[in-house]
């Protein structure tokens, strides 16, 4: 018998219907013959709501109780899962990331995934039980209850398809696929058939919010089938896979963007070795996460070292980077949040020139100042004002011809 994992974001168990919903679909699952493995996050908007409640009590609420008190969300959908495959006849249980025993690091809100018992989920299925597991959960070595961080689920859903060896996961989610862009921004965007993991990588690190990023690593490490569809409505959703030969032939795949970015500059720095070392270290001993950087050596042998971070971390950031300048005689720190990040992605870039100066020439036309630049074999992002958001990524996706299906070499 066939294992198939399913993915339930919150908006598709949103309500008692929808619940009810996804209950029939995992029953039509049952009955084609699958063990089925469900994976649910918290309803639509309770993770907000829980956090809305501890910030209620304190501007920094102690992070591993924020992680207890995170947790309860998809406790309560499984409970109810559950209990609508009982009144349908299926029977089924429901486990807590510790229950299961998904094993994680203790870095909590942000916690990495160590390991999957899955011994009783293996015990349940082999009984002929539907299993739905807590998504975005585990337990660390201590016992603590750790979470995630946003988008979690997926992650979950990724790592007890690859630890169960399931013939594929299915996320579930608002949209039916992955487009060339936001159809929100982008009307004419059209959804991908397949996309390649390395691909899928990098739409998701720069901001497409399908699927959380280390999902699409769990998947394309190990191989992982994974496929993205809608809950709402029919269809075959987005295939992500291998690279093959016919992805090759596209240029660009897509357009993301990432709204949730910020820029701090520590100016006037004496330019010595171990620099960059000095005002990261301590950046990342608080476990932010630093994106894009650009270094700029000035004649007076000085230098500006610019890098962005999550907009949820810029105030922490900006703490840290200030006392930096301090101990390092630098001439002072300045920061700018109203900014967001294009990226076109491709693998088609590899074997084809001038793909740049396109992309620098489509935003140049509209009048779109260009503040920071990365690049990688497979993607061009860029750093620009957050009012030219929506111009810019409408642009590129008209250049490389993404409004007409398909981003083709030469197109």
């Amino acid at each position: 018998m066939t294992l198939i994992v399913q993915k339930y974001g919150g908006t598709s168990v949103g309500t008692l219907e929808r619940i009810q919903a996804v209950a029939d679909r995992v029953i039509a699952t049952r009955r084609q013959g699958h063990d089925v493995v469900v994976v649910v996050s918290a309803m639509s908007g309770e993770t907000d709501r829980l956090l809305e409640l501890a910030r209620g009590l304190a501007a920094r609420p102690t992070e591993r109780e924020v992680d207890v008190l995170l947790a309860t969300g998809e406790q309560v959908t499984i409970a109810l899962l559950t209990i609508a495959l009982h009144d349908k006849g299926q029977d089924a249980v429901s486990f807590t990331g510790a229950q299961v025993r998904i094993l994680t690091d203790s870095a909590f809100n942000k916690a990495r995934i160590r390991d999957i018992d899955g011994a009783q989920v293996r015990k349940a299925l082999a009984e002929g039980k539907v299993v739905v597991v807590a998504g975005f959960q585990g337990i660390d070595g201590s016992g603590n209850i750790t979470t995630l961080g946003r988008g979690g689920s997926d992650i979950t859903a990724v790592a007890m398809a690859a630890a169960l060896k399931a013939d594929e996961c299915s996320i579930y989610t608002d949209v039916d696929g992955v487009y060339t862009a936001d159809p929100r921004i982008v009307p004419d965007a059209t959804r991908l058939d397949r996309i390649s993991y390395e691909e899928m990588l990098e739409m998701a690190s720069l901001g497409s919010k399908v699927l959380q990023i280390r999902s699409v690593e769990f998947a394309g490490k190990y191989h992982v089938p994974l496929r993205v569809l809608s809950s709402f409505k029919a269809g075959r959703g987005t295939l992500i896979i291998d690279e093959d030969e016919k992805m090759e032939q596209a240029l660009i795949a897509g357009i993301a963007h990432n709204r949730d970015e910020a820029k701090l500059t520590i100016v006037g720095v004496p330019d010595r070795p171990g620099i960059a070392h000095g005002i990261l270290g301590p950046i990342a001993d608080a476990n932010i996460e630093v994106d894009m950087i650009v270094q700029n050596v000035g004649a007076d042998k000085t230098t500006d070292f610019t890098f962005t971070v999550h907009r949820n971390d810029y105030d922490k950031a900006l703490e840290i980077l200030q006392k930096t300048a301090g101990k390092m005689g630098a001439q002072g720190v300045n920061g700018d949040k109203r900014i967001v990040k294009i990226s076109i992605v491709g693998v088609g870039m590899r074997s084809h020139a001038g793909i740049a100066s396109r992309m620098f020439k489509a935003l140049a036309g509209e009048g779109i100042n260009i503040q920071m630049i990365s690049t990688s074999e497979i993607k061009i992002s860029v750093v620009v004002d957050e009012k030219y958001l929506e111009l810019g990524v409408r642009a590129l996706h008209s250049e490389f011809g993404l409004d007409k299906g398909a981003g083709k070499a030469g197109g």
